[in-house]
């Protein structure tokens, strides 16, 4: 039987970047992946300044564009656009990105195996027993990092408190698409009940999306179709099309339970507004790592909910006032001084909304109101 002190299963961002972390410090880490790279993962593929800020390594080698500006449009209809000094989100594709984080998991010194399905789980208070890739394993801590129809959170009773969204997206030629994209992205707000639809620039292509809540699922495919073709594209022409679950936590939901741990989507750790897990994925993942390498297990929930829920405790309640107020959203969205804001959270330089000063407090304030 192999011995590891840690046993990742999922080599996606939350969980290569899991093995990075505790790779460095010495730790013997099985990373283990069921697919084989470069295997592709349905996702808007942006990076925000907030997420480059906690991701373990450099991901210049593998963006493709960078975004400044944004168009919001409410309804297909009334629009605004604003821009920024500097990039709000980085665009890659998950194909590359998580090839490349799974690699650098290798380099760091973590085994990395793919096509190694992870079954048989039996955590117990010394660890876990498993069969990888039909190896048998012991490690002293599982970290699950399988998405959000992973086996591991099932295998310890967790992810009761976690709430699903759907989404559809395909890609399309960049040269398709009419206007400027060469560093503007689209949001369509209002469009989804939970959610909105997005038109995400990439190298060569565009990603056009629809993301909303669950009970949307029959409808998302005319939902993508009204999309296309308000861009002027006929559906047909898109590739790629794939469908996902956004798992979403409740707050006060545990992602861990003894010597498992769970990291990123198997946690349910996407925003709730934005419908982005990529920030939260480094964060989860750096955060389990501290706790594995001191062992404090039972302080990653605390420490991970210290970070976390008072950012998506606000992204709930805009999530709420949207669905119910859109226009009245869509203005105060559109108030002076507002999307200082709105880039400042992307960028990582401002935690929360309620921090914010001068004139986009008021606005801010009033969707707060709406969400009540």
């Amino acid at each position: 039987m192999e011995r590891f002190d840690v046993l990742v299963v999922g080599a996606g961002p939350a969980g290569s970047s899991t093995a990075i972390h505790l790779a460095r410090a010495g730790a013997r880490v099985l990373l283990a992946e069921k697919a084989a790279f470069p295997r592709d993962k349905p996702c808007g593929g942006g990076l925000t300044g907030r997420a480059l800020k906690r991701i373990p390594v450099d991901p210049s080698p593998v963006v493709e564009r960078d975004v400044d500006r944004f168009e919001l449009r409410l309804r297909y209809g009334a629009r605004f656009t604003r821009g920024h000094d500097e990039p709000l989100i980085r665009m890659t594709q998950r194909s590359r990105l998580d090839a490349f984080l799974a690699e650098a998991a290798a380099v760091a010194g973590a085994e990395l195996r793919q096509r190694a399905r992870v079954d048989e789980l039996r955590p117990d208070e010394r660890g876990v027993l498993a069969r990888v890739g039909g190896v048998p394993v012991r490690a002293d801590v599982l970290v699950g990092a399988d998405g959000a129809n992973g086996v591991v959170a099932r295998s310890v009773g967790l992810g009761d408190g976690i709430v699903h969204g759907v989404a559809l997206e395909g890609n399309v030629p960049l040269d398709v698409l009419d206007g400027d994209w060469e560093r503007t992205a689209t949001i369509e707000l209002a469009t989804v009940p939970g959610g909105y639809g997005w038109v995400f620039p990439k190298g060569d292509h565009a990603n056009l999306g629809v993301g909303g809540w669950g009970s949307e699922g029959p409808r998302l495919r005319e939902h993508l179709t009204r999309l296309a073709r308000e861009h002027r594209v006929d559906a047909g022409e898109l590739t790629d099309v794939r469908g996902h679950r956004l798992p979403m936590r409740r707050l006060g939901t545990l992602p861990g339970e003894g010597r498992v741990l769970l990291v990123g989507d198997a946690a349910g750790l996407v925003d709730p507004l934005s419908g982005d897990g990529m920030y939260e994925a480094f964060v989860s993942a750096r955060l389990a790592a501290e706790a594995i390498l001191v062992g404090d297990l039972n302080g990653y929930s605390a420490a991970l909910a210290g970070v976390l829920d008072r950012h998506a405790a606000a992204s709930w309640a805009a999530k709420r006032a949207l669905d119910r107020y859109p226009r009245t959203v869509f203005a105060a969205a559109r108030a002076p001084g507002v999307f200082g804001v709105v880039a400042g959270l992307l960028c990582g330089e401002v935690a929360h909304p309620g921090d914010a000063r001068g004139v986009a407090r008021g606005p801010l304030k009033l969707i707060a109101r709406l969400a009540r």
